[in-house]
């Protein structure tokens, strides 16, 4: 009985986990949630940015003011700029849409510029890099809000393992980013080019100094535009757009979803593993709600030591402690297991496990078609009390999966039929014809 009510937690954990896979950064993906209420109504200016004829009276005091209050990079003034700013602001459903997306980690963002002392406008740029998506993904394979390539996320400590990326996560990848933008900063001590550096390497942004050096021609961006590509070249200009419309949002007919100058989220400490379904139950969220603010977490559990944090709306994570307080059954239904034979199917796995190939796929990622191959570690349902504590340190640092097509099964011809068809002369002539074939040379 133990087993079956098991076996039916764990299908039902990982129905709830059902995801969208991962994305280029689109304006149309989803807010992760609710729109934001007004906050009460005052008035006050902003600065005013290059070509902007004149600042509208804000009124109200959200984030949107400390950001404008903020500004330091010296502003850019150009086709481009206009350009990117009319393209922009002629998008407004879709500004909306990327401000939804960025109302719970935007107050983080702007308070951990603020204490380095880094312009706000800094804030805008996830804007350009993942439209505010933490679960975006570039063609080279760069993730996450502020889009680390695997190895410079390495290289800024964000983890990279089978059970979470840290690019992802909003607290170690903003902290990441800023202190990776700090360090441009001071190597180049201008900010366009720290974020031309940001975009495309700061060994190609030296290599083009040193380029301009030897012709006797300047070394600030729009010198160095033309060597730059394209990407770059836009890299500045499409941040100073974002910054001109949120200077003054009035001028260019665009309406800035109000978003509270206060935290939308807190920090609890994860105390043991625990199922990604079970945490958001006892947090009273949905699941996409919950991931939203913990999109680090690649697999059902969460699994890590005490450095292991849960991002939380306030509200929830009081409704969380409570729940937890309370909760009487297993936190994890979710343990390890290593593969040693190359020869093991989906099917085996899942009959041992007590649970269904789909579901061994499902929290596993495995492909159709395909299956694990042996040195690989995978995730697998519970089954008594002997699977009892979370899984191991070592193992969540050093698992690799790996898969590989799924083998067919070989059908073995009879003796009595081989040798009707050797008298037969039937397998001698296709013999030849295979092996005269055009094909078979060409290989």
């Amino acid at each position: 009985m133990h087993d079956m009510i098991r076996k039916t937690l764990v299908t039902a954990a990982l129905g709830l986990l059902a995801t969208t896979p991962l994305t280029h950064a689109m304006d149309n993906a989803p807010s992760p949630v609710a729109a934001v209420n007004s906050t009460p109504a005052a008035r006050s200016t902003a600065p005013l940015a290059p070509g902007l004829l004149k600042i509208d009276d804000y009124k109200e005091t959200d984030l949107w003011n400390r950001i404008r209050s903020g500004y330091a990079i010296p502003d850019v003034d150009s086709k481009l700029v206009e350009r990117h700013t009319g393209w922009y602001s002629s998008r407004p459903d879709s500004l909306k849409r990327i401000s939804g997306r960025a109302s719970p980690y935007l107050y983080h963002i702007v308070q951990e510029l603020e204490k380095r002392g880094m312009p706000t406008e800094l804030a805008l740029l996830p804007v350009i890099e993942s439209a505010f998506n933490p679960q975006a993904l570039s063609s080279a394979d760069a993730a996450g809000l502020w889009q680390f390539v695997p190895g410079t996320g390495k290289d800024y400590d964000l983890k990279q393992n089978m059970f979470k990326d840290e690019r992802r996560g909003v607290l170690a990848s903003t902290d990441a980013a800023l202190t990776y933008l700090q360090r441009l900063y001071t190597m180049f001590g201008d900010w366009h080019l720290a974020l031309a550096a940001y975009n495309w390497g700061e060994g190609n942004v030296q290599r083009a100094i040193k380029k301009n050096q030897a012709l006797g021609k300047g070394t600030d961006f729009d010198s160095l535009a033309e060597l730059m590509p394209a990407e770059t070249r836009n890299y500045v200009p499409k941040l100073q757009a974002v910054k001109n419309i949120v200077a003054n949002p009035g001028q260019f007919n665009v309406a800035l979803p109000a978003i509270d100058n206060q935290p939308y989220f807190t920090a609890i400490d994860k105390t043991s593993d625990i199922d990604l379904a079970v945490a958001a139950q006892l947090a009273e969220m949905s699941l996409d709600e919950f991931k939203a603010l913990n999109p680090q977490f690649k697999k059902p559990v969460i699994t890590g030591g005490e450095k292991t944090k849960i991002l939380l709306p306030k509200a929830n994570a009081e409704k969380f402690q409570l729940n937890l307080a309370q909760w009487s059954r297993d936190l994890s239904s979710w343990t390890t297991h290593k593969i040693t034979s190359a020869r093991v199917s989906i099917g085996a796995l899942a009959s041992k496990f007590g649970t269904t190939p789909e579901v061994i796929r499902q929290a596993n990622n495995i492909p159709a078609k395909s299956t694990v191959k042996a040195g690989s570690t995978i995730l697998v349902p519970k089954m008594s009390a002997s699977h009892a504590g979370d899984i191991a340190e070592n193992i969540i640092e050093n698992a690799v999966v790996a898969f590989e097509a799924e083998r067919s099964p070989r059908v073995k011809a009879s003796a009595k039929g081989a040798r009707y068809k050797a008298k037969a002369g039937s397998a001698d002539k296709k013999r030849i014809a295979r092996n005269t074939s055009s094909k078979r040379k060409h290989r």
